[in-house]
């Protein structure tokens, strides 16, 4: 009986002991609401004076001409996407400026006909965030103020999560039907510790009933969680900074689910990940793809991982492709990005 459950449970997309439909799309349906968007090519998004997602989005940080002018950058490189990571405590300090902020972003990012891909939980870098001021930015050191949502403790503590269900429901209801939202991305790489949270963050976006399709990427960790985000996701999404050969090798193994395939998150020039190794496999095969950052600024991506405060700045960048004054890192890989865009000089 348990073989049989088992088997009925794969082929109805559901979760064994769940007595209903996890809403997942079929195959067919997310094949055919790729068909219908451009190639997908973008950036992980976060503006320059931000050192972190509370920092962008809390109502005394909200930078919207900052946002606008670099996203007019990467407009004119022939973006068209970018994904951006929100947060529970913005939501839950100030519920109506955050979400009034987040439809301003999307009016911006809109005027520049640009889609946006929103992030709700993560499990990277402090794991003790807080609202009002952020801390400063320590020179050199990779992203030193990004915060993980909701954090490690509130992570594993269940008595916190309704808190988070009334968030992430309020985010994707809120904005289901909006046309300007490409995707909804439920949780960046989870930790181990964060399956239990990522199974029930899954419900809590599927409950709202969005129209746009709902992932998590697999990024390398964990294979029980890397499991259940291949198995739960209407599109695939992932998560790879290697050289192009690396690439074109994962991106066969994910080919094999024939679900459209969006990177997620790539380049790291020093690490073999590159726009001028990479962008082209991509293309080719209209794999969707949004490369970390874009404007070298407070998060200090330039640097690699692991860098310490006080490096000087590195020859080769490691992340983001221009500084704030709109200058490229290299006009090479702009220019790549143009081409293969299909926009002009």
């Amino acid at each position: 009986m348990a073989l049989i459950l088992v088997g009925l449970a794969a082929v109805l997309g559901m979760t064994v002991g769940d007595a209903r439909l996890d809403s997942r799309w079929s195959v067919e349906k997310a094949n055919r609401w790729y068909e219908k968007q451009p190639w997908i090519v973008g950036c992980n998004f976060i503006p320059s004076t931000a050192i972190n997602q509370l920092e962008m989005w809390q109502g005394d940080t909200f930078d919207l001409p900052t946002i606008d002018r670099e996203l007019g950058y990467a407009q004119g490189i022939g973006m068209n996407s970018v994904r951006v990571f929100l947060h529970d405590l913005a939501w839950e300090q100030d519920q109506k400026g955050f979400k009034s902020r987040v439809t301003e972003f999307l009016k911006v990012a809109d005027k520049h006909k640009i889609k946006t891909m929103f992030v709700l939980f993560d499990s990277c870098w402090d794991p003790e965030p807080h609202v009002g001021k952020q801390r400063a930015p320590r020179v050199g050191v990779h992203n030193g103020g990004w915060v993980q949502c909701p954090g490690a403790k509130s992570e594993k503590d269940p008595s916190t999560w309704p808190k988070l269900k009334e968030y992430a429901y309020d985010m994707v209801h809120s904005f289901r039907r909006d046309p300007r939202v490409l995707m909804w991305d439920v949780y960046n790489e989870p930790r181990k510790e964060a399956l239990p949270l990522l199974k029930e963050a899954f419900q809590w976006v599927r409950s709202a009933s969005p129209s746009q399709p709902v992932t998590s990427a697999p990024f390398g960790g964990d294979e029980a969680v890397s499991a259940f985000q291949l198995e739960s996701s209407d599109v695939t999404t992932c998560h790879n900074y290697g050289p192009a050969n690396e690439l074109s090798a994962y991106l066969d193994k994910l080919a094999v689910g024939g679900r459209p395939i969006v990177c997620s998150e790539w380049m790291a020039r020093t690490a073999g990940s590159t726009v001028k190794g990479n962008l082209h496999v991509f293309k080719d095969r209209h794999v969707g793809c949004m490369n970390w950052g874009l404007v070298a600024g407070k998060t200090e991506t330039m640097y690699p991982w692991g860098s310490k405060e006080g490096t000087p700045e590195p020859a080769i960048w490691f992340h983001d492709l221009f500084r704030a004054d709109g200058t490229p890192f290299d006009p090479a890989e702009v220019a790549l990005f143009r081409e293969l865009t299909q926009r002009g000089g």
